[in-house]
């Protein structure tokens, strides 16, 4: 029988709304640790500052859990015969959607549209987020069930929708950018970035499928580039090629690192979810103890590297590390086999970006470090055990039912706070108040939980309807 695993769709979920809170919270009054390290509140970019926060693990989180959902996306495809070339095009056309989903979401949000931000931007925003589900809602028809048997109307839908939110892009005059014009260099990086993993890291999954080895082989060709790019030659050509700026470039390979170990994750949960489960829970205890050594592994990690404790972070990390391969190596129950996979890769990747990180100064998001890939590729692998220990094996669905939910409409829960929540409060006359929240650090807070709240709400609320978006 085959199981579905929560702890991927949780983990996703996690990023999502740690991404949404860290975007929406005010850090005029907040401590260091509230903001990415580089970026220390009431204070521009510093690349002479060394460590990581909280706020840091997000993307690569994000990263990770999409590398995991290609064994699911695309593994059963291949191990169905699927066309290995017709894989790598719709990849593509899955990548050029998402590089319209960025450039569509940065130009269509209020305070770009409009400032100050007037009724008039908001309608347009709340116009804007309702075209989306027209282009990205799978087989979505505001008509008869007759209709949806067919393809074919699905597909002229979403052109006349990708063609209006085209037209919208170009003929709106932004009062809110420097350049009141569309420009197609105007985006959202981070989903640039997931666009071009979208495509090419697919395509290597896809020529790499049951070979693990050969995809983890790819990583050092794309390190060797990144170095010898320094310096004048053909891979520098290679490094600096790109046929449009606006959606690639060779910089952005860099989180390879992050997807492509994310895919081994995913492989190793696709491997337990078709495996014979017993529905007894057999071990309790070790469950509780090795969840609770992979949180700790992550928490210490984020705190000893913030505070620069590096020889501490390292002992710390190595008892934790043994106290859980000890607990999980006498066990052979489905979870156990399932979680030593995870422990191993996990605590190899971690140690891996240890040993990194006096490498290029130390680890840091921004300009990202190798020891950063490493370490917040490693840290995934213990949140995916956390996580499963929660979902997967306690079944604790109610207490995630939100992080569940949400990371599985991750497109909706992204947008929702710009074009949906803020135009509603907006239109309300709500935002006229927001001023209090400007007076303290738990004033400040409290602003991004509000909004975070509200947009996992809706999301949550078109994932129960299963209104989902995809590309």
């Amino acid at each position: 029988m085959k199981t579905r695993a929560l702890s991927i769709d949780a983990l996703r979920g996690f990023a999502i709304i740690a991404m949404i809170l860290s975007g929406q919270i005010i850090l005029t009054h907040l401590p260091a640790w509230m903001a990415h390290a580089q970026v220390p509140p009431n204070s521009t970019f510093n690349p002479d500052i060394y460590g990581i926060t909280w706020v840091d693990l997000v993307f690569p989180f994000f990263l990770f859990s999409m590398g995991a959902a290609f064994p699911f996306a695309l593994g059963g495809k291949l191990e169905n015969g699927e066309n290995k070339w017709k894989l790598c095009l719709s990849s593509f056309f899955r990548g050029l959607k998402l590089v319209f989903f960025a450039i569509f979401f940065m130009h269509m949000r209020p305070f770009v549209i409009s400032s100050p931000v007037d009724v008039k931007a908001c309608v347009i925003s709340l116009a804007s987020y309702a075209l989306l589900f027209l282009m990205f809602m799978p087989d979505f028809i505001p008509f008869s069930t007759q209709l949806k048997k067919s393809k074919l109307p699905s597909l002229t839908f979403k052109i006349i929708a990708f063609a209006l939110g085209f037209a919208l892009m170009t003929l709106t005059d932004y009062q809110g950018k420097d350049n009141h014009n569309f420009d197609i260099y105007y985006s959202d990086i981070i989903l640039i970035v997931l666009a071009d993993m979208a495509f090419l890291a697919s395509v290597i999954y896809i020529f790499t499928f049951k070979k693990p080895v050969y995809r983890l082989l790819v990583l050092p060709f794309i390190m060797a580039v990144f170095l010898a790019s320094k310096n004048d030659g053909w891979v520098k050509l290679l490094y600096d090629f790109t046929p449009f700026a606006w959606a690639y470039k060779f910089y952005y390979l860099k989180y390879f690192f992050i997807v492509i170990p994310g895919t081994l994750a995913g492989e190793y949960i696709k491997e337990w979810t078709v495996a014979p489960q017993n529905e007894v829970r057999q071990n309790d205890r070790l469950a509780i103890v090795a969840g609770l050594l992979s949180f700790a592994v992550i928490v210490s990690n984020v705190y000893f590297l913030f505070t620069r404790q590096l020889e501490i972070n390292l002992g710390v990390t190595l008892v934790l590390l043994v106290l859980n391969y000890f607990i999980l190596k006498s066990d052979t129950f489905e979870f156990s086999v399932f979680w030593k996979k995870l422990f191993s890769a996990g605590a190899y990747c971690l140690l891996l970006g240890l040993f990194l990180e006096a490498y290029e100064g130390g680890i840091r998001k921004d300009s990202s470090t190798y020891s950063y890939y490493f370490v917040t590729s490693g840290l995934a692998f213990f949140a995916v055990l956390f996580f499963s220990v929660i979902c997967d094996y306690f079944k604790c669905i109610r207490a995630t039912k939100f992080l569940v939910l949400t990371g599985q409409n991750p497109m909706i829960a992204y947008v929702t706070t710009s074009m949906f929540v803020m135009p509603i409060l907006t239109i309300l006359t709500v935002t006229d108040y927001f001023d209090v929240f400007n007076q303290n650090a738990f004033m400040g807070f409290l602003r991004g939980f509000i909004l975070t709240v509200l947009a996992v709400l809706v999301t949550t609320f078109f994932s129960k309807k299963k209104w989902f978006w995809r590309t």
